[in-house]
């Protein structure tokens, strides 16, 4: 299967983003690498972009999308929360702008292997990265019931997580759960048939906070968007792409402690949302949210 990805909101990400020849940029969340590409096209010959994703099936298929610019790219397989590491072991001392696409991408949901979606059955992993040793299927196995339920809550916002929790842990006294295609069935008969009748698929919430649980999204991701600033030159800008409430809500928060401590200006007081054309070609950019911020002189 190819490493395919729509990407969200791009143009008003390379405009926020405000991208120069010679300058330095860095894509923390590579995917697909449409953002590479558009920043690439705007560098010329003259500027680098250093690539990061932890998912090496990315690293491979970017690499060949992107090998006529070559010369011009450092790919790093890595989690992006070590930005200042990866830095510093390049020996460059700041970049000129850091671009955040987070969430899961489309070749990650739609490969049924990596057992993101509840659309598919298949081995319950839910790992962008692949050398982690602990999946989905050790959470839902593992945790008590009262750790699951706080997990679907606070990371899925399910008002049937208690009810959820406690179905998981009954069927995993039976046997193991293992599969994606076992938990849905086990959701399902959790959540009442008149809530299922009603709005998204019944295992979505649930699903997305087993993920968020398994590769620490939002542990990572406040902890970057603070180190990630002290990366920047100055005028240089950071853009992040959220997807869910949780997410943005974290950047929302951090980007004005940092406008309050003067070492942003933030370029979008409220954040920009897809046009209804994006939606309608690809109705996974419905959530999407983007926030920008420019590192102040001083």
């Amino acid at each position: 299967m190819d490493f395919a990805h729509t990407t969200v909101l791009l143009e008003e990400s390379i405009k926020y983003l405000n991208c120069r020849p010679g300058k330095i940029y860095v894509d923390c969340t590579l995917g697909g690498g449409g953002h590479s590409q558009r920043i690439l096209e705007e560098l010329g010959t003259t500027g680098k972009l250093i690539a990061i994703d932890q998912d090496q099936e990315a690293i491979i298929a970017a690499k060949e999308r992107l090998k006529k610019h070559k010369e011009q790219i450092i790919f790093v397989e890595s989690n992006f929360v070590h930005l200042p590491n990866i830095l510093a072991e390049l020996d460059i001392p700041s970049v000129d702008g850091i671009m955040f696409d987070l969430g899961v991408s489309s070749y990650q949901l739609d490969n049924a292997e990596r057992g993101f979606s509840y659309q598919h059955d298949a081995p319950l992993d839910m790992r962008m990265d692949r050398k982690s040793d602990y999946t989905a299927a050790d959470l839902v196995n593992e945790m008590t019931q009262d750790e699951l339920s706080k997990i679907i809550w606070q990371y899925g916002e399910e008002r049937w997580s208690k009810r959820i929790a406690q179905f998981i842990v009954e069927a995993r006294n039976r046997q193991e759960i293992q599969r994606t295609g076992e938990l849905v069935e086990i959701i399902k008969a959790a959540i009442p048939a008149g809530a299922r009748r009603k709005g998204p698929h019944p295992a979505k919430r649930t699903f997305q906070a087993l993920r968020i649980a398994v590769n620490e999204e939002l542990k990572v991701l406040e902890k970057v968007l603070e180190t990630g600033i002290n990366c920047l030159a100055p005028e240089g800008r950071m853009c992040v792409i959220s997807f869910h409430s949780l997410e943005d809500r974290i950047v929302k928060h951090t980007f004005r402690t940092l406008k309050q401590e003067k070492q942003v200006k933030v370029l979008t007081n409220k954040p920009l949302l897809p046009l209804e054309e994006e939606i309608e070609n690809n109705p996974r950019a419905r959530s999407a949210k983007l926030r920008a911020v420019e590192k102040l002189l001083f």
